[in-house]
């Protein structure tokens, strides 16, 4: 089983919607396939609080642009999912920040 495999087959600690910019508002230049991740940051000013995250992205690439709704799990588990619960929204980075997730459930 492959990293994209087992993380759809994980229950979604988090779902938001998320944002991705598009790519000349500084977001990604290329999708982001299947098993992709990436650091998780609760605000785009220091102190970061940055934590490790999944998008449940099943077998549909996620575009600069795109918005959707995902599941997210977290490499630190629940402790990052109740962080970002609580913060209500997230920051997807990439060498820069390229995306935000809003917390629905």
């Amino acid at each position: 089983m492959n990293r994209a495999e087992q993380i759809a087959a994980m229950a979604p600690q988090l779902v938001a919607e998320v944002r991705m910019y598009a790519t000349d508002e500084g977001g990604r230049k290329s999708v982001a396939l299947p098993g992709w991740g990436c650091p998780c940051m609760t605000s785009t000013t220091e102190p970061l609080e940055v934590y490790d995250g999944w998008p449940q992205l099943g077998d549909t690439p996620l575009k600069a642009g795109d918005e959707r709704l995902l599941g997210f799990v977290f490499l630190s588990g629940d402790e990052a999912a109740e962080v970002m619960r609580r913060a209500g929204v997230f920051y997807l980075w990439e060498g820069e920040f390229i995306g935000e997730a809003h917390v629905v459930a």
